[in-house]
């Protein structure tokens, strides 16, 4: 089914509505090549975990050809960084975080976690949520030593796959419900001492079959537990107070767009965001004011806009947004494609 039948399928009476959104049949639309500067996601656009969807090399050769900077700018890594004139990752400035060394990369610290960094110049201790790959090289190159919840002055998102507090680790594979014990005895724990929170990854699924859940579901879940610890009428915190607790870095959070808009030189009208999924890649090119190109086919929406059509879960999603990374504004892309191809 093309994006424009899709499109036009539901026609929706809701106040969130906009204009029908504009469906487009390749990258080599005008629309899209008046732009200078692509802000490009990766999974569920230019591959689907393990290999490129069809098309997308020629695409990405085209575009090189057009002279077009292409930027990577994802919450995961797997492409050949030598077809891009940057590629910027939610990882990769989380550890520039963690080393309080963000502004080198053009962006700005996160002042509570600076505050730590200055007040424990020879001892700080993070207690990891892993992705089970090199989670403890990656915190120590950082700075940090491992430490039980009940010590530690931070807590790192980077994984929902592993526990480790420098002396333990839990496999969520090996034994899942001891897992799920741990994680929330840890949230809570956490919680009541207010410990802050990075998200090294604020995507909260994974856009494929199994779809489970990923780091920015962790950070969730533990604002959630800093509310109802802290709310009042006895405590002193609402649910933005909670959120302050939580940096999350990456799509659709400013840092990693402040970083990749430096390629256009400040010229935001030049730059386009091409991602699949609303609540990230659409959300962030909304909020810092770039063109948004939704590809609709092969990406974490694709089974819903087959059954409600473009329209209806671009509603859909604005409807909830109160519970989405968007907090309450809706999100519109200006242009709609099936799938990356040129």
């Amino acid at each position: 089914m093309s994006s424009s039948s899709r499109t036009n399928d539901e026609t929706s009476t809701s106040s969130t509505a906009k204009p029908i959104l504009q469906p487009l049949p390749s990258l080599s639309s005008p629309q899209i090549q008046s732009h200078s500067t692509f802000l490009l996601d990766m999974w569920g656009v230019l591959h689907d975990g393990s290999q490129p969807y069809e098309g997308v090399l020629d695409a990405i050769e085209m575009l090189k050809k057009e002279g077009k900077t292409l930027v990577i700018l994802s919450n995961s890594i797997g492409f050949n960084p030598t077809d891009f004139d940057n590629i910027i990752t939610s990882g990769d400035v989380s550890h520039s975080l963690l080393q309080n060394q963000a502004t080198s990369l053009g962006c700005s610290n996160w002042d509570m976690l600076s505050n730590i960094i200055k007040n424990n110049k020879d001892q700080r201790k993070v207690f990891v949520f892993g992705s089970g790959d090199n989670d403890k090289s990656y915190c120590n190159s950082a700075g940090w030593e491992l430490s039980p919840i009940e010590e530690a002055d931070l807590i790192v998102a980077r994984g929902t796959f592993t526990i480790n507090d420098g002396s333990t680790v839990i496999s969520k594979k090996e034994e899942e419900e001891k897992y799920w014990k741990v994680m929330e005895s840890a949230l809570i724990k956490a919680a009541e001492r207010k410990v802050p929170m990075l998200v090294c990854n604020p995507d909260k699924v994974r856009p494929d079959a199994g779809l489970p859940p990923m780091p920015g579901a962790i950070g969730d879940t533990y604002e959630r537990f800093l509310w109802t610890t802290h709310c009042a009428p006895l405590g002193d915190m609402d649910e933005l107070g909670a959120r302050t607790y939580v940096k999350r870095v990456g799509k659709p959070f400013q840092e990693v767009y402040d970083i990749a808009l430096q390629s256009c030189k400040g010229d935001v009208s030049s730059a386009i965001m091409i991602g699949d999924a609303l609540e990230t890649d659409v959300t962030g090119g909304n909020r810092v004011g770039c063109t948004t190109l939704w590809v609709i086919r092969d990406g974490i929406h694709g089974k819903d806009v087959e059954e409600k059509g473009a329209e209806g879960v671009v509603n859909g999603f604005n409807a909830n947004s109160d519970f989405t990374y968007a907090y309450g504004e809706k999100v519109f892309p200006e242009y709609v494609v099936d799938s990356f191809r040129w």
